[in-house]
């Protein structure tokens, strides 16, 4: 079988070759090929338009959320609620004792603002360590201290309070002699 077909492939040899496409036609198909040029791939006004909308709300969140993170302020309650309500009594006893020693501006304001100044430098400790508690690492440290410098601003005005009952208690023996 295989014998017949190569002799039937053979005899019929010239009709299996087809005469290929004319060289007029080669030359058609060779000037449309060189008139095909591949399509560049261009950005429209609406690709355009949606990357910068991207852009923009990008950049918006990330300076919105940096503005949110820098006007937040850290409390000592956020890094321990312990201290936090420590705080709360301290500053609450402090301002009750401070209306206390309010009553001795008006007998002896030279010895009332001294007490004030002496408790000012304390405060302004306070509001100093309130700041670095903002930027630094150690967050419970700076709190312990805060609380440390709220309890000696306490005891200064008890021991005011005490100063000026004493005081107060001498006037009134010294007239009753």
């Amino acid at each position: 079988m295989n014998n017949k077909l190569e002799g039937f492939v053979r005899d019929n040899k010239k009709q299996f070759e087809v005469k290929g496409p004319s060289d007029e036609l080669w030359g058609k198909i060779a000037a449309e090929l060189d008139k095909k040029q591949p399509k560049k791939k261009t950005f429209g006004l609406y690709q355009w338009m949606s990357i910068a909308a991207m852009l923009v709300l990008t950049v918006g969140m990330y300076f919105g959320y940096q503005y949110k993170k820098s006007t937040t302020e850290i409390l000592v309650a956020d890094i321990n609620p312990g201290l936090g309500k420590k705080e709360v009594r301290f500053t609450s006893l402090i301002e009750e004792k401070r209306d206390s020693l309010q009553v001795l501006a008006n007998t002896d304001p030279e010895l009332y603002k001294q007490f004030i100044a002496d408790i000012g430098k304390l405060d302004k400790d306070y509001q100093e360590l309130k700041n670095q508690l903002q930027t630094s690492p150690n967050k419970a440290l700076v709190g312990k201290a805060m609380m440390k410098n709220l309890e000696i601003q306490l005891q200064m005005i008890s021991q005011q309070l005490y100063i000026i009952n004493q005081v107060n208690q001498y006037k009134k023996e010294e007239k009753t002699i």
